[in-house]
């Protein structure tokens, strides 16, 4: 898996294109939105603790970096693939930082009129390992997480109402104790009532696992390459996820 990993990011580099941490997201959820073809994205995704854990300690916080480039040179189908390395400070986490990712969707009103965008993908792939082999809530690699997602823009009465997406996960029995599945929800908008370039979400992702969680933020857009996303990630599990984390994410294009 390290050599696949090692390998996507080179051929990355080489064609010079692009970046996102984990596949397309919009906060913690995959978002229906796929890398166009030659365009990469860096994401390096900071997840910071709220607090200690009850216990007098304080749970690591969590660094995601990750690479993703758009492989189909096609307007309406879109494939990307990508590869993070994920550190959080901890023995057994740190022995298994690489991860991949892959995605496959469709626009909006491609299929037909008002039609919705269609995704689907994996992400976190490697070898599935028990959750309670030491430590490794925490491990992301290896929860092989497969997921589906429909989504769509629908109009207020002079307005946008934002777009409202849906889908459903199912991951590795191994990794994902004690549920491996789940609904995954997130409503975003960007309010072009003030500017352009402010983008707000929230997401759901469903499960009493590792990974549940309801997060929301905003994100500003510099310019057409560079964003930077403040948000904050309430977890269903705190026994298995940690406590809860304020999250900044760097986004950087590569046209």
């Amino acid at each position: 898996m390290k050599m696949v990993a090692a390998v996507m990011v080179l051929a990355s580099l080489i064609l010079a294109d692009t970046v996102h941490a984990t596949p397309s997201t919009q906060i913690w959820i995959p978002s229906p939105d796929v890398q166009a073809f030659l365009v990469g994205h860096i994401g390096v995704d900071n997840y910071f603790r709220r607090g200690g854990n009850g216990s007098g300690e304080r749970d690591p916080n969590i660094l995601d970096v990750g690479l993703t480039v758009g492989l189909l040179p096609f307007e309406k189908l879109q494939l990307e693939v990508g590869a993070d390395y994920l550190a959080v400070a901890g023995d057994p986490n740190d022995r298994y930082p690489w991860s991949g990712n892959a995605k496959l969707g469709i626009r909006e009103e491609s299929l037909f009129p008002f039609s919705p965008a269609v995704a689907g993908g994996i992400y976190n792939t490697g070898k599935a390992r028990k959750a309670t082999d030491g430590n490794l809530s925490f491990v992301r690699s290896g929860q092989n997480i497969v997921y589906g997602l429909a989504a769509k823009t629908l109009p207020g009465p002079g307005f946008s109402l934002g777009r409202f997406s849906g889908g459903y996960y199912h991951g590795s029995k191994k990794a994902l104790v004690p549920d491996n599945k789940g609904l995954l929800l997130s409503w975003d908008r960007t309010i072009t009532e003030l500017t352009e370039k402010l983008w707000v979400a929230v997401d759901y992702m469903g499960g009493e696992n590792v990974n549940g969680a309801l997060s929301f933020g905003a994100a500003w857009r510099f310019n057409r390459n560079v964003s930077l996303l403040l948000g904050y990630d309430k977890f269903r599990r705190s026994e298995l996820s940690g406590e809860d984390t304020f999250t900044v994410q760097l986004d950087l294009d590569f046209p």
